[in-house]
């Protein structure tokens, strides 16, 4: 008897658990990464003169030293360069204190655009690399941005 009510409130635990992952408390609307197609057919051709293009005039930045505690941002400026719409999925980054925002309209071809990426140094240190993940129409349909900054105490002379 002591077994199964161990197993009911566990099954409880584990529903109002999986419930609440479900619930993103935003009322932000996501593209569907149905969009992103990967063009490559069965027979291994790609066709991939007609889809659209990142061409971003950096993909790494260098913040150099902050004071443990700043926050500071960037923009990853970029162009379309190819010959469809644009459009991105999904921004992710590797770390909490990192936090992305990017157009959520597609970008037409020549279209410029930019993916603004804020990092909180707070409780960090030393030497800090976090990678931004870009999810897009683009063949490959991936693009790693990274920024790096070196984190000093506010205390030290460094």
């Amino acid at each position: 008897m002591k077994f199964s009510r161990v197993i009911s409130i566990l099954f409880i635990l584990m529903m109002a658990g999986i419930a609440g992952c479900n619930s993103s408390g935003s009322k932000e609307e996501k593209i569907s990464s149905d969009l992103v197609n990967n063009p490559n057919t069965a027979n291994g051709k790609t066709n991939s003169a007609s889809l659209p293009n990142f061409k971003f005039a950096e993909v790494e930045h260098d913040f150099g030293k902050i004071i443990q505690g700043e926050s500071v941002s960037y923009e990853f400026q970029f162009t379309n360069n190819g010959k469809s719409d644009l459009i991105i999925v999904d921004v992710s980054t590797s770390c909490g204190c990192t936090v992305p925002s990017f157009p959520k309209t597609p970008i037409r071809p020549g279209g410029k655009g930019a993916i603004k990426v804020s990092f909180n140094s707070a409780g960090k240190r030393g030497f800090q690399t976090k990678n931004v993940l870009v999810v897009a129409n683009t063949q490959p349909n991936t693009t790693l941005l990274r920024i790096r900054a070196q984190i000093v105490n506010p205390n030290s002379d460094n």
